[in-house]
């Protein structure tokens, strides 16, 4: 189905005459055209038919001769298929007397869907039929013509106006197109076209008039205060307008009215009497069908169907494989019932009937009743009363049958009208009692009822037609030509604003400069009167500026005074900055800026006008990769007492200025030895005992916790998890050797005053303590003391039943002792002998206080023996038990005095292990 341009409408009393765009000529007229010339030749023998295309003129016997005082109107339907001129006069009584017409069909598809494709081509057809015409009627000037509706918007508006007294026809008119003027500024502001300038107001109808708010038909004669008019207006693009005047222009012809189609041809055959009535009129061309709709006394509804006359020509054409313009003439023949006769693009002759002809063809002439059925219902809402037909492409055969068919009419409802006899023109010639006469018997009407000139004026050179409905002027081209003065006008300049301490300043800009109007050269406003040529050119205003302001003109610097920084004598003044930046009195001030200005309140203030750091100086850098910055507090001393930034200072001023530059690892990463270590007391002191590990690198290398950091240096710190300390750690670290095996010495292990074991955890800030207790007093004389027996404690005492100690027998000296679990372990006396220590004296083990990365502490003892190393078991697995027959290390070789004496092993390195 057809795609179908619509317009609705909104319900009016009235619709006025107006003056719209032009349309093409009908088609399928051109055949009725021809029947009309033949007749007329035999008549009045002055037909003349030109080879070059075929014409049709008619001349009254007795010309009624031009009178001063008539109005002579040349009315010119340019059609897709072919151009027809009118001339006529107004009498006295506005009665239009034609008095020649002439009808030409053009030479090529110069027009399609009735938009001018080819301007000189059309031009030469007008130029030949104003000539026919004025070898009758004498020079021409100007013509009134007609536009189609393929791209036509359509704007409500209304216009008000006070009145005084009887109101007279021309304020009414007035009203009408102050309303004209009102659709055309909602159209620029609608947003409906992209460019509402590209766009010409063709035409207008009026829906209602209104006055102190009561429904009127007419306003003439009427008595009131307010008076309102309700109009809708039709836009085309100017393309279409433009391309109609530059054909008028070619041939020397100004446009002296413009209007729509279907409004030309519904004024022909509805008349404001009988458009109470639901009609259709339909204006069937050769490129479109145009869609006029009436009730309740109005014009509610214009449409445009995108289908006529040429598609039923191409069919053909297609069909017969035939060219365009025979496929036409065969089109025409048919349509008046005659026979054909034919060759087709293959040399190949037809003789065929006009049934043979149009029976192919059907399905399109079906397709356009269709199309033209579907825009009446979707304007109407409804089935019409009524359905009329006009326009060359009406006579295509079958058309109106199928049309009453496809939208539900009795066949008798929908009619092909003729143009038999029209109001207000008299003597029409029979030349124009066919369909295709409507339009420019209907254009005729209109320009003599609605002389709306237009009126071409440029706005910064470009071109634009206005309608000359009234006293044009400035403002309006510049509404015409979608251009907003406001726009043009010089914006004010912005301005500045300051602040001085909590205190805002503001200096406002210059004010723009106005638009100024040239018209023609020479100064105007916007009410200045236009006339046809005039020039317009808008000059745009200029910018205003924003204002200079220095920040010596606000401010002034402070007085200088004297203090002492370390010695040394510091000359220091109040300073004014911008921004947080120091500036002198030169600088120019931009919006927002900030100024300070105040008087050396505290020492922090005067440190850092005299260029001292108050807070230190910032040492940037990375650890473990991410950006950190450290800062260099430094110590400040007033009359060598510690003072703070924000007490107040006085001159003459000692301060001192004790930076900290040079910051070590330990500083910024607050190591502590108590991050790494836990502290016990043990016989009284102080004891600590690692329990994690410091990993420190300063730019990939290995550093201590006494590096030295600047700026740029990459750290990388890492710290082991803490582990448990045991008492067996805390007996090494304490360096606790237990006694030897023939001291007779047993001991036990206290934490906090409890009896502990090796295997048991210490906690910070834990008491260790070791008791001694000698043995060699209890022993039997007899006895011999085993060597394991004599460290009690260990398994060596037993106990009575009565719970006294029941010493054992005694037996031969014993190198390992069984556990419950069955293992056998070595006794404190063969690790003493195997180690070749014997009964040396303790010697204090003191804690490590090594921290991974940094240098070890001097000791003051040299490295063990290569051969006590030599000595040391290597640990075994975590778990694993000692071997049960593992034997005792014996040192047989006498013992070399050393510088240091080696370490002795604890108990307990062998203990855990069970």
């Amino acid at each position: 189905m057809p795609t179908v341009k619509k317009v609705a409408i909104k319900t009016a009393e009235r619709a006025e005459t107006p003056s719209a765009p032009q349309h093409a000529a009908k088609d399928s007229a051109q055949a009725d055209a021809r029947s009309a010339a033949k007749r007329v030749a035999k008549r009045t023998a002055q037909a003349k038919k030109p080879p070059a295309s075929k014409r049709v003129s008619r001349i009254k016997p007795e010309p009624i001769a031009p009178k001063e005082d008539r109005t002579r109107i040349f009315a010119l339907d340019i059609g897709t298929r072919s151009v027809i001129g009118i001339v006529a006069e107004q009498d006295d009584r506005g009665t239009m007397h034609i008095i020649a017409t002439e009808r030409l069909e053009h030479k090529t598809r110069a027009m399609l869907d009735g938009q001018i494709h080819d301007v000189l081509q059309v031009a030469s057809i007008i130029r030949d039929v104003k000539a026919a015409l004025e070898e009758k009627t004498g020079p021409l000037h100007n013509a009134a013509v007609a536009a189609a509706g393929r791209a036509l918007y359509t704007m409500t508006a209304e216009a008000e106006l006070d009145v005084n007294g009887l109101i007279t026809a021309e304020q009414q008119r007035a009203l009408d197109f102050a309303g004209v003027q009102a659709a055309q500024a909602k159209l620029a502001t609608s947003n409906t076209v992209e460019d509402p300038t590209r766009y010409y107001c063709v035409g207008y109808s009026t829906i209602r008039y209104l006055l102190d708010d009561i429904q009127l038909k007419s306003l003439i004669g009427q008595r009131g205060k307010k008076a309102k008019s309700v109009v809708i207006a039709t836009f085309l693009p100017r393309q279409v307008i433009d391309s109609m005047q530059s054909a008028l222009h070619q041939c020397a012809l100004e446009m002296r009215a413009l209007t729509l189609e279907p409004i030309a041809a519904i004024n022909v055959l509805i008349p404001p009497t009988m458009r109470h009535l639901n009609l259709v009129l339909v204006d069937i061309g050769a490129g479109t069908s145009d869609v006029a709709i009436t009730k309740n006394g109005s014009v509610i509804a214009y449409g445009m169907v995108p289908l006529a006359g040429d598609e039923i020509t191409e069919a053909i054409s297609q069909r017969f494989l035939l060219d365009f313009n025979i496929a036409e003439q065969i089109k025409r023949r048919a349509s008046n019932g005659e026979t054909s006769k034919f060759t087709d693009i293959l040399g190949q002759t037809f003789e065929m009937t006009a049934k043979e002809i149009i029976e192919p063809v059907l399905p399109n002439i079906e397709n356009l009743a269709s199309a033209i059925s579907k825009t009446i219902l979707e304007l109407n809402t409804d089935v019409p009363q009524a359905i009329m037909l006009v326009g060359g492409g009406a006579l295509t055969p079958h058309l109106q049958e199928l049309v009453a068919e496809t939208i539900g009419m009795a066949p008798g409802r929908v009619a092909v009208r003729h143009p038999d006899a029209v109001d207000g023109i008299a003597d029409i010639p029979d030349e124009l009692h066919f369909p295709d006469a409507v339009t420019p018997l209907g254009i005729l009407k209109i320009a003599s009822l609605n002389t709306l000139h237009f009126l071409s004026v440029y706005v910064n050179d470009e071109e634009y037609s206005l309608f000359n409905f009234r006293e044009l002027t400035v403002s309006d081209a510049l509404l015409n030509a979608g251009i907003n003065l406001r726009k043009y006008n010089g914006r004010p300049g912005l301005g500045l604003m300051v602040s001085i301490g909590s205190e805002t300043k503001t200096f406002p800009g210059t004010l723009g400069t106005f638009a100024k109007i040239l018209l023609n050269d020479e100064e105007a406003d916007l009410d200045t009167v236009i006339r046809d040529g005039s020039r317009i050119t808008v000059i745009p205003g200029e910018n205003g500026t924003t204002p200079t302001v220095k920040l010596g003109d606000l401010v002034t610097t402070g007085e200088e005074f004297i203090l002492y920084v370390n010695g040394r004598e510091k000359h220091i003044r109040q300073k004014v900055t911008v921004n947080g930046e120091e500036a002198d009195a030169e600088r120019v001030l931009k919006d927002g800026d900030h100024i300070e200005s105040r008087a050396f309140s505290s020492i922090g203030e005067a440190l850092l006008a005299a260029g001292y750091p108050p807070t230190g100086r910032k040492i940037h850098y990375k650890l473990n990769g991410e950006e950190t910055v450290y800062a260099c507090t430094p110590e400040i001393l007033l009359d060598d007492e510690p003072v703070t930034l924000s007490m107040p200072v006085h001159e003459g001023d000692h301060i001192e200025y004790i930076a900290d530059d040079s910051p070590k690892l330990s500083d910024i990463l607050h190591l502590d030895e108590l991050d790494t270590s836990l502290v016990i007391y043990y016989e009284g002191a102080e004891v600590r005992i690692p329990s994690a590990t410091v990993s420190l690198t300063v730019n990939g290398r290995n550093a201590s916790p006494g590096t030295l950091v600047d700026d740029g240096f990459d750290i990388t710190y890492k710290r082991s998890v803490h582990r448990t300390t045991s008492v067996s750690d805390a007996l090494l670290a304490v360096g606790f050797q237990p006694p030897a095996a023939t001291s007779h010495v047993s001991f036990a292990i206290l934490v906090n005053g409890a009896p502990a074991d090796f295997t048991d955890p210490v906690k910070n800030g834990d008491t260790l303590e070791v008791q001694l207790t000698d043995l060699s007093a209890s022993a039997a004389p007899a006895a011999a003391p085993d060597a394991d027996a004599a460290a009690a404690g260990i398994g060596t005492t037993g106990i009575g039943s009565d719970g006294t100690s029941m010493p054992q027998a005694p037996t031969a000296p014993r190198t390992s002792a069984q556990t419950a679990s069955g293992q056998r372990v070595p006794t404190l006396s063969a690790i003493n002998a195997g180690m070749g220590l014997g009964n040396r004296p303790i010697q204090q083990r003191l804690p490590n206080h090594n921290i991974p990365g940094m240098p070890p502490p001097p000791t003051g003892n040299a490295a063990p023996a290569p051969q006590a190393q030599a000595m040391q078991p290597a640990p075994a697995p975590a778990g694993a038990p000692f071997p049960p027959t593992a034997p005792i290390p014996q040192d047989t070789r006498p013992v070399a005095p050393a510088p240091a004496k080696p370490v002795r092993r604890s108990i307990s390195d062998f203990i855990r292990r069970d």
